[in-house]
């Protein structure tokens, strides 16, 4: 994504600890209310305990609990529309009502999850389990503990009479995480008019990076890349497994996918990932910093290409990657396999199309029986490149001030986004959109999409006070 004016403006994102006067004083914000604590932790835990998957869960269910607690917390019915194509994908969309000065801000949030497995997990998936200083569950990383900070953001809100000087409004939707309906989009083509904003804020992305329990890094979204999914497939004509043959399906999708694994994705740097290496080399140790630094010789430094690439960050950063992800094969155990697939999830780096990586892909299989094809779910569309936000002082502005409160050692820092989120689609619309979370994440610790997800009991609560104190400097207001 191309952001004009960031680089001028990380001069100026850079924070301290100079206790600056701003509208929140001159010291970090006062510990949460033992009521606000309370009362987010059981959002949070009611959330997890919701099973959201595409697979056995239900959206709409977590939609319904969260309106219920709206309109315990006095808002109207309706500024509480559930709406959407998919009965059990329904999407929630709250408005808190403001002075109308300005146009209203939109925040996005998915109450989706990917699917977890009990077996593979210490505990339940979806029974919200408190120890050790974190919180357990499916989505407490991914994305219910932004869910219920922004639930319990508005309610307390409206428990306090604030009127801002211009709508909030939050979607609670379905879809992100793939299995079609997704919510965002279907809003921006169906009911536009419940979301249309001066500009969106998505906590799905952005994260606080911390390193050794401090916190280094304040990351705003600022680009994501597109992703697509390829089936690779292997077929011959089978046969009795009695009279085994060198052409096997499954042998014949093992290799393709050891060719897909070193498929030539070169390195590449854009108007975000150049300054985000400049900017994060001075929180790295001397070497890394080093390497950093020498990507941004022309032409980049191949050395340090391979030692940063072997970081998982780092190579998202720089390469359009490419992983199998899932596998199936043969009908019989006394047969010879007729097919094999696999589905290989690729994340493309800005300027390059999923029909230019397909190629890529197939080139590198160079195998007549397997065949390279883009898989399109019904209903989930193709996540487009992002385009980019206009640099916003009224955005960036209270960002800056709270971030020097909240986390006085960080910096803050441009960010492309590996995974993808539904910012995609609002600013497809025409809907400026940010990605940032305000949750501190262990750059060691990041268990989305994996087993033992969980999140910092502290970290949870720093976000709920951040979003608390972020809101309302967004939205003017009394």
């Amino acid at each position: 994504m191309r952001i004009r004016g960031w680089s001028g403006r990380l001069a100026l994102m850079a924070v301290c600890g100079c206790g600056a006067v701003t509208a929140w004083g001159q010291a970090p914000p006062a510990l949460l209310p033992e009521e606000v604590k309370v009362e987010s932790r059981g959002i949070f835990k009611e959330l997890i305990e919701i099973n959201t998957t595409n697979s056995v869960g239900n959206v709409t269910m977590a939609a319904e609990a969260m309106k219920a607690r709206f309109l315990r917390a006095g808002f109207a019915e309706e500024d509480l529309p559930i709406v959407g194509a998919n009965p059990k994908k329904m999407n929630l969309v709250v408005r808190l009502r403001g002075t109308g000065a300005k146009k209203p801000i939109l925040v996005l949030c998915h109450l989706d999850v990917v699917e977890a497995e009990r077996k593979d997990w210490t505990t339940d998936p979806f029974q919200f389990v408190e120890k050790d200083g974190f919180f357990y569950g499916r989505g407490t990383q991914d994305m219910k503990e932004a869910d219920a900070i922004l639930v319990e953001t508005l309610i307390r809100f409206k428990r306090e009479g604030y009127k801002p000087d211009r709508d909030i409004i939050l979607v609670l939707t379905a879809g992100e995480e793939g299995g079609g309906d997704n919510g965002v989009r279907w809003l921006v083509e169906n009911r536009k008019d419940l979301i249309d904003a001066d500009f969106a804020l998505n906590p799905d992305s952005g994260p606080v990076l911390m390193k050794n329990g401090k916190a280094t890094i304040v990351t705003v979204e600022a680009i994501e890349k597109s992703s697509a999914n390829f089936e690779v497939t292997a077929t011959n004509r089978g046969g009795h497994s009695s009279l085994p043959r060198p052409d096997n399906a499954i042998y014949a999708l093992a290799a393709a996918l050891g060719k897909v694994e070193h498929a030539p994705f070169p390195a590449e740097l854009n108007t975000v990932t150049r300054p985000f290496f400049e900017k994060v080399a001075a929180t790295e140790p001397a070497d890394v910093a080093a390497d950093m630094r020498a990507l941004l010789s022309t032409p980049m430094d191949a050395g340090a290409v391979e030692r940063l690439s072997r970081d998982p960050f780092f190579n998202a950063t720089l390469h359009t990657t490419c992983v199998a992800t899932r596998l199936s094969g043969g009908h019989a155990n006394n047969a010879l396999p007729q097919t094999a697939t696999a589905v290989v999830n690729c994340r493309i780096l800005p300027g390059h199309s999923a029909d230019e990586v397909g190629k890529v892909l197939a080139d590198a299989v160079g195998d007549p029986s397997v065949t390279v094809k883009q898989q399109v779910l019904a209903g989930a569309g193709v996540r487009k490149p992002m385009a980019a936000p206009p640099m916003r002082e009224d955005v960036f502005g209270p960002l800056d001030k709270l971030s020097a409160l909240f986390w006085p050692e960080a910096v803050v820092v441009p960010q492309m986004e590996p995974g993808g989120s539904d910012s995609t689609a609002t600013a497809a619309a025409g809907i400026p959109s940010y990605g940032i979370s305000g949750v501190e994440l262990d750059e060691d610790d990041n268990r989305m999409h994996g087993k033992d997800e969980r999140l910092g009991v502290e970290a949870y609560f720093h976000g709920v006070a951040f979003y608390y104190a972020y809101l309302k400097a967004l939205s003017g207001g009394s």
